[in-house]
Protein backbone atom coordinates (compact mmCIF):
# COMPACT_ATOMS: atom_id res chain seq x y z
CA UNK A 1 0.00 0.00 0.00
CA UNK A 2 1.35 3.18 -0.82
CA UNK A 3 1.87 5.87 1.33
CA UNK A 4 1.80 9.74 0.79
CA UNK A 5 5.38 10.82 0.40
CA UNK A 6 6.36 14.30 -0.81
CA UNK A 7 9.78 14.40 1.24
CA UNK A 8 12.85 13.79 -0.57
CA UNK A 9 14.16 10.46 -1.51
CA UNK A 10 15.83 8.89 1.69
CA UNK A 11 13.18 9.62 4.01
CA UNK A 12 10.23 6.91 4.14
CA UNK A 13 7.49 8.48 6.72
CA UNK A 14 4.72 9.44 4.85
CA UNK A 15 3.57 11.56 7.88
CA UNK A 16 3.92 14.91 9.64
CA UNK A 17 6.01 13.97 12.85
CA UNK A 18 5.43 17.06 14.06
CA UNK A 19 1.80 16.80 13.88
CA UNK A 20 2.22 13.24 15.26
CA UNK A 21 3.23 14.25 18.51
CA UNK A 22 1.28 17.19 19.19
CA UNK A 23 -1.36 14.46 19.07
CA UNK A 24 0.41 12.15 21.01
CA UNK A 25 0.41 14.82 23.58
CA UNK A 26 -2.94 15.55 23.82
CA UNK A 27 -3.61 12.06 24.36
CA UNK A 28 -0.63 11.70 27.58
CA UNK A 29 -2.23 14.69 28.83
CA UNK A 30 -5.84 13.93 28.61
CA UNK A 31 -5.53 10.07 29.38
CA UNK A 32 -2.14 10.11 31.16
CA UNK A 33 0.73 7.68 31.02
CA UNK A 34 -0.87 4.28 31.74
CA UNK A 35 -3.97 5.48 30.74
CA UNK A 36 -2.80 5.87 26.91
CA UNK A 37 -2.80 2.91 25.01
CA UNK A 38 -0.71 2.23 22.49
CA UNK A 39 -3.85 2.01 20.01
CA UNK A 40 -5.12 5.02 20.83
CA UNK A 41 -2.17 6.78 20.61
CA UNK A 42 -1.32 5.69 17.02
CA UNK A 43 -4.75 6.27 16.11
CA UNK A 44 -4.29 9.63 17.31
CA UNK A 45 -1.56 10.38 15.74
CA UNK A 46 -2.55 8.51 12.08
CA UNK A 47 0.09 6.12 12.07
CA UNK A 48 0.85 2.32 12.75
CA UNK A 49 2.57 0.99 16.00
CA UNK A 50 5.27 0.03 13.85
CA UNK A 51 5.98 3.73 12.48
CA UNK A 52 5.92 4.99 16.29
CA UNK A 53 8.57 2.98 17.43
CA UNK A 54 10.71 3.87 14.10
CA UNK A 55 9.99 8.07 14.70
CA UNK A 56 9.80 8.31 18.45
CA UNK A 57 10.91 5.17 20.19
CA UNK A 58 9.06 3.14 22.51
CA UNK A 59 5.78 4.62 24.58
CA UNK A 60 8.20 5.92 27.71
CA UNK A 61 10.45 7.68 25.19
CA UNK A 62 7.39 9.03 23.45
CA UNK A 63 6.11 10.68 26.28
CA UNK A 64 9.16 12.16 27.04
CA UNK A 65 8.70 13.65 23.33
CA UNK A 66 5.27 14.43 24.40
CA UNK A 67 6.42 16.36 27.43
CA UNK A 68 9.20 17.87 25.89
CA UNK A 69 6.96 19.71 23.56
CA UNK A 70 4.53 20.22 26.38
CA UNK A 71 7.30 21.86 28.32
CA UNK A 72 8.14 24.23 24.75
CA UNK A 73 4.44 24.50 24.32
CA UNK A 74 1.35 25.17 26.80
CA UNK A 75 3.38 25.18 29.80
CA UNK A 76 5.92 27.56 28.55
CA UNK A 77 4.01 30.56 30.51
CA UNK A 78 6.64 29.34 33.41
CA UNK A 79 9.50 30.66 31.45
CA UNK A 80 8.16 33.72 30.34
CA UNK A 81 7.49 34.13 33.88
CA UNK A 82 10.85 33.85 35.53
CA UNK A 83 11.37 36.60 33.28
CA UNK A 84 8.77 39.27 35.03
CA UNK A 85 10.47 42.37 36.50
CA UNK A 86 9.39 41.15 40.36
CA UNK A 87 8.75 38.54 42.12
CA UNK A 88 4.75 39.07 42.63
CA UNK A 89 4.58 39.34 38.92
CA UNK A 90 6.54 36.08 38.64
CA UNK A 91 4.19 34.48 40.74
CA UNK A 92 1.13 36.20 39.60
CA UNK A 93 2.00 34.78 35.56
CA UNK A 94 2.54 31.37 36.97
CA UNK A 95 -0.67 31.40 38.35
CA UNK A 96 -2.51 32.59 35.68
CA UNK A 97 -0.71 30.77 33.44
CA UNK A 98 -1.55 27.74 35.20
CA UNK A 99 -5.43 28.49 35.30
CA UNK A 100 -5.18 29.72 31.06
CA UNK A 101 -3.61 26.13 30.87
CA UNK A 102 -5.03 23.48 32.67
CA UNK A 103 -9.17 25.12 31.79
CA UNK A 104 -8.76 25.86 28.04
CA UNK A 105 -11.82 24.71 25.83
CA UNK A 106 -9.86 23.54 23.38
CA UNK A 107 -7.23 20.90 25.23
CA UNK A 108 -7.94 18.29 28.47
CA UNK A 109 -8.23 19.91 31.80
CA UNK A 110 -5.40 19.95 34.01
CA UNK A 111 -1.95 19.59 33.74
CA UNK A 112 0.09 16.90 32.15
CA UNK A 113 2.94 17.21 34.46
CA UNK A 114 0.95 16.65 37.15
CA UNK A 115 -1.71 14.06 36.25
CA UNK A 116 0.58 12.22 33.41
CA UNK A 117 1.53 9.20 35.72
CA UNK A 118 -0.21 10.09 39.42
CA UNK A 119 -1.68 6.51 39.07
CA UNK A 120 0.81 4.47 37.29
CA UNK A 121 1.87 0.51 38.17
CA UNK A 122 5.94 -0.90 38.84
CA UNK A 123 6.02 -0.42 34.51
CA UNK A 124 5.37 3.78 35.21
CA UNK A 125 8.13 4.02 37.44
CA UNK A 126 10.62 5.84 35.14
CA UNK A 127 7.52 8.12 34.04
CA UNK A 128 6.34 8.87 37.45
CA UNK A 129 10.16 9.96 38.42
CA UNK A 130 10.48 11.96 35.55
CA UNK A 131 7.37 14.05 36.44
CA UNK A 132 8.56 14.41 39.84
CA UNK A 133 12.06 15.49 38.69
CA UNK A 134 9.87 17.67 35.93
CA UNK A 135 7.81 19.18 38.85
CA UNK A 136 10.77 19.74 41.13
CA UNK A 137 12.86 21.54 38.17
CA UNK A 138 10.19 24.94 38.23
CA UNK A 139 10.29 24.87 41.62
CA UNK A 140 13.99 24.93 41.63
CA UNK A 141 13.97 27.74 38.92
CA UNK A 142 10.86 29.47 40.99
CA UNK A 143 13.36 29.57 44.15
CA UNK A 144 16.12 31.11 42.51
CA UNK A 145 13.84 33.69 41.07
CA UNK A 146 13.01 34.32 44.17
CA UNK A 147 16.64 34.21 45.83
CA UNK A 148 17.45 36.70 43.57
CA UNK A 149 14.57 38.85 44.61
CA UNK A 150 15.71 38.86 48.10
CA UNK A 151 19.39 39.24 47.45
CA UNK A 152 18.44 42.59 45.25
CA UNK A 153 15.80 44.20 48.17
CA UNK A 154 12.77 43.37 46.51
CA UNK A 155 11.80 40.65 49.39
CA UNK A 156 12.40 41.28 52.79
CA UNK A 157 15.32 39.36 53.68
CA UNK A 158 13.68 36.95 56.27
CA UNK A 159 12.31 35.25 53.19
CA UNK A 160 12.23 31.67 52.51
CA UNK A 161 12.96 31.05 48.66
CA UNK A 162 12.78 28.04 48.53
CA UNK A 163 9.69 27.95 51.03
CA UNK A 164 7.99 31.00 48.90
CA UNK A 165 8.95 28.85 45.71
CA UNK A 166 6.97 25.39 47.14
CA UNK A 167 4.45 27.57 48.21
CA UNK A 168 3.69 28.79 44.62
CA UNK A 169 4.26 26.11 42.80
CA UNK A 170 2.36 23.37 45.57
CA UNK A 171 -0.73 26.29 44.47
CA UNK A 172 0.07 26.24 41.02
CA UNK A 173 -0.41 22.32 40.88
CA UNK A 174 -3.70 22.34 43.64
CA UNK A 175 -4.84 24.28 40.83
CA UNK A 176 -4.44 21.88 38.19
CA UNK A 177 -6.24 19.30 39.47
CA UNK A 178 -8.59 21.48 40.53
CA UNK A 179 -9.45 22.14 36.90
CA UNK A 180 -9.46 18.54 36.16
CA UNK A 181 -11.81 18.39 38.30
CA UNK A 182 -13.98 20.49 36.81
CA UNK A 183 -13.52 24.13 38.77
CA UNK A 184 -13.89 27.07 37.06
CA UNK A 185 -11.76 29.41 35.55
CA UNK A 186 -13.00 32.34 37.74
CA UNK A 187 -13.20 30.22 40.75
CA UNK A 188 -9.52 29.44 40.37
CA UNK A 189 -8.86 33.05 40.08
CA UNK A 190 -10.34 33.94 42.98
CA UNK A 191 -8.22 31.60 44.78
CA UNK A 192 -5.54 32.61 43.30
CA UNK A 193 -6.40 36.29 44.08
CA UNK A 194 -6.36 35.57 47.67
CA UNK A 195 -3.67 33.67 47.38
CA UNK A 196 -1.66 36.46 46.43
CA UNK A 197 -2.80 38.59 48.81
CA UNK A 198 -0.87 37.38 51.69
CA UNK A 199 2.28 38.08 49.33
CA UNK A 200 5.81 38.86 51.78
CA UNK A 201 6.24 43.10 51.78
Amino acid sequence: MATKQSGPIGRPRGFDTDEALERAMLVFWEQGYEGASLATLTGAMGISTTSMYAAFGNKEELFRKALERYTEGPSAYLARALDEPTAHRTATAILAGTIRTTTRPAHPRGCLGVQGALATGDSGQAVRDLLAAWRNDGCVRLRDRFRRAVDEGELPPETDPGLLSRYVTTLAFGIAVQAAGGVGRDELQEMADAALRNWPL
